[in-house]
């Protein structure tokens, strides 16, 4: 299914995810099992992962995106920061690694210190909700190879966290997960960092070129409301983990939505999904799709959809899980469950609520 009319062809942007990782799979020889650096890590990983004399290591590389422009339009940008640290710590979390050190890099056009303050004071923030030590970047000023918009300051950011599996712990990669276990949802608060070419396309389309200035509601302006910091979930995970919860398989939810990237951990025993209740859509997203009349099966395949990670556990295990998410201010819920086969179910709660069917 090609997504064109978007600005993003997903289908397009797997094949190119499979051709650099098809060129990085073959420089794994350069470093085999013995040589102080042997990669453990499976196919479908939502982190690469090392194994340094019994100690397991994962890194993880990711970025902001298009989420930057909801900055330029409204001048906040101590936010960015949760966005930053949730597209990388928490890709490392899905595979039960907790994030200790983060390096970024800001790539900007020209240089602006009250910027610089604000974004480096945000991602202070979040580190700090996330115990992590940010030990490591770089700011670059390459001139009009950035743009965006406005007049500000343009950039790009991205960082590369580094974390370890905790001591005698397993890697959490989906291998343990059988028919029967059950799937929960952790709520998302906003569209977190993907999606948003086809956003901004709508909100341009409805409001025209000052389209962040247009009223959401009484008090909030859609640049504002779309800018809603990434809710950062590896922290739980990691209180999971530390309390002895036996995860099977946590699928952080990005581009591609629910179907591709659960999908990416329940490939390898060739098996499927029944979900049949995720957490609503958000209202900003019922609005999004109604305006842009989205179909169901394009959101759920762009969007979080109010749900942005999974978990996978046996029954014995749903207890804990959701009594841990109540104490810590995240809210979890039984959606469904595992099941023999290769296909994925979603029953949606959008505009016109469907079955949509995946198979991989």
């Amino acid at each position: 299914m090609h997504l064109k009319p978007s600005g993003i062809d997903i289908d397009l942007g797997n094949k190119c995810s499979r051709i650099a990782y098809g060129y990085a799979k073959k420089t794994f020889a350069n470093r085999p099992p013995g040589s102080g650096n042997p990669l453990v890590s499976a196919d479908g990983g939502f982190a690469n992962i090392m194994d340094f004399g019994g100690v397991k290591i994962g890194m993880s590389s990711d970025g902001i995106g298009t989420k930057i422009e909801l900055a330029e339009r409204t001048g906040i940008y101590k936010t960015l920061g949760y966005d930053l640290i949730a597209m990388v710590a928490d890709d490392l979390a899905a595979n039960g690694i907790e994030t200790v050190n983060l390096s970024n890099i800001l790539d900007v056009d020209n240089l602006d210190a009250d910027i610089v303050e604000e974004l480096m004071q945000g991602l202070k923030e979040a580190a700090d909700f996330s115990r992590i030590a940010i030990t490591g970047g770089e700011i670059a000023e390459l001139g009009n190879r950035i743009g965006g918009y406005g007049n500000g300051m343009h950039f790009n950011w991205g960082a590369t966290g580094i974390g370890i599996l905790p001591q005698d712990k397993e890697i959490v990669d989906g291998r343990h997960i059988a028919a029967g276990d059950t799937v929960l949802a952790l709520k998302s608060r906003g569209f977190r960092s993907n999606g948003f070419s086809l956003l901004r396309k709508i909100m341009q389309e409805q409001f025209g070129e000052d389209w962040h200035n247009a009223a959401y509601d009484d008090e909030t302006g859609w640049g504002e409301k779309l800018l809603t910091p990434s809710l950062i979930y590896s922290p739980f995970i990691s209180k999971l983990i530390q309390n002895d919860v036996q995860l099977k398989g946590c699928v952080h939810i990005t581009g591609g939505g629910i179907a591709d990237n659960l999908s990416r951990i329940l490939k390898i025993n060739r098996l499927g999904a029944e979900l049949n209740d995720l957490f609503e859509p958000l209202p900003v997203m019922k609005k999004i799709q109604e305006m842009g009349a989205v179909a169901e099966e394009q959101a759920y395949r762009l969007w979080n959809m109010g749900n942005g990670m999974l978990l996978i556990a046996d029954a014995t295990q749903i207890s804990k899980i959701t009594e841990l998410a109540a104490r810590h201010d995240y809210r979890a819920k039984i959606c469904g469950r595992i099941v023999a086969g290769p296909n994925i179910k979603i029953d949606t709660r959008g505009r016109h609520p469907q079955r949509l069917l995946t198979s991989y």
